[in-house]
């Protein structure tokens, strides 16, 4: 391994020492066992190769948010058979055979049509793919996402749809939230995810929580926080 290499390797590992720490440190203020919040580590716009640095150190979740880029990463990576791909950005209708027949996970899953054509689209001989429904809980004209009155129609669309599993809600709140406004939508979020749990047995997951503010969401009932930045540095452009 060449020092640009091994520089680079070194950082990859810091950072997600560091990460993990966090959300360890975050689990025991709020009493929670570090092995109720997963990691999922977003990969959008950086190379295959820094995902498979961060395999060797075990991280096993990845998230992209575009479809061509994560495909061609998944084909690159397919020797590596337990790496489990999420894909977190909003998706077209042109788009949906794509995340269909490669990825294990949809966490942007905002409409029926959406959801109708996944089904269809999933290869008998892969799993279910397991989905989130996507909740505007600002309701951000510039976000994708249903509103808390509309979770219980499309959970009850993807619950009939034996090619999907509805594994639980994601969340991207608003970034400028004051602390009251962060407590208040992640408080609202936590609750309907606790009521979807009561009505469908598969629900496990509530996707909420990023670089800035994984300790509140964790705090919140977050089980899955999705970490870009704190683990690859800056977004390439």
């Amino acid at each position: 391994m060449n020092p640009e290499t091994q520089a680079k390797s070194n950082m990859m590992s810091t950072r997600y020492q560091f990460v993990s720490g966090q959300i360890s440190t975050a689990c025991e203020k709020c009493q929670r066992a570090r092995n109720t919040v997963k990691l999922l580590a977003v990969s959008k716009t950086k190379p295959a190769t820094n995902v498979a640095a961060l395999y060797q150190l075990g991280q096993r979740a990845f998230g992209e948010n575009y479809v061509q880029e994560g495909v061609e990463k998944i084909k690159a990576l397919s020797a590596l058979v337990d790496l489990e791909w999420h894909f977190i950005g909003p998706l077209q209708s042109n788009k949906t055979k794509d995340v269909a027949e490669h990825f294990a996970w949809l966490q942007s899953l905002d409409r029926e049509k959406i959801a109708r054509r996944l089904n269809d689209q999933r290869p008998p001989s892969m799993p279910p793919l397991q989905v989130l429904i996507q909740v505007n809980i600002d309701d951000e004209l510039s976000k994708s996402g249903v509103t808390l009155a509309d979770i219980a129609t499309l959970a009850n669309t993807i619950e009939e749809l034996p090619r999907l599993t509805l594994r639980g809600l994601m969340a991207i709140p608003a970034a400028d939230a004051t602390p009251e406004q962060q407590t208040q939508s992640y408080s609202a979020l936590h609750n309907a995810y606790l009521d979807l749990q009561k009505r469908h047995p598969t629900v496990d997951t509530l996707s909420l929580g990023m670089s800035n503010d994984l300790a509140a969401a964790i705090q919140h009932g977050s089980t899955m926080v999705r970490i870009g930045t704190a683990l690859f540095g800056a977004r390439e452009k």
